[in-house]
């Protein structure tokens, strides 16, 4: 796997938000939100914070490095999940772009899906699609 960014961490380690910025100055946030009626279930949502873009944080940046900056990714949850080791659940949406349906899953999940093996364990997570989002389930508790 390529060399994540340089990751801005939390002030506090068990902190929801992460940053880095790519070296084409492309600026990312990763947040985790727990769900009200389940802290153990955590939904996970990233995207580009740069104004040149419009405030659309699910833009395609076509920077050319969405391979550095998904191993960035993999190493924040990676890291999100040693802080919080009592998750059992963990949700995202790979977010439909013009043409796509979200029933479906989508060009982004797709991408997204191929890391789940460098962010969980397969022998104690299974993963479950629907449609355009992805939960993954803790199935070996320790």
């Amino acid at each position: 796997m390529l060399e994540p960014f340089e990751i801005d961490y939390p002030a506090i380690s068990s902190g929801p938000v992460y940053n880095f910025t790519t070296d084409q100055g492309v600026e990312y946030e990763v947040r985790f939100a727990r769900k009200k009626e389940n802290l153990l279930h955590v939904t996970i949502a990233f995207g580009v914070l740069n104004d040149e873009y419009e405030g659309e944080e699910y833009v395609i940046t076509n920077k050319g490095d969405h391979f550095r900056v998904m191993a960035t990714i993999v190493k924040i949850i990676r890291t999100y999940l040693e802080h919080h080791p009592n998750v059992r659940i963990m949700e995202f949406t790979g977010v439909p772009v013009p043409g796509e349906s979200e029933r479906e899953e989508t060009k982004r999940l797709k991408l997204y899906v191929r890391y789940l093996p460098e962010i969980f364990n397969t022998k104690e997570w299974e993963f479950i699609p629907n449609g355009n989002h992805m939960i993954c389930k803790r199935t070996n508790l320790k």
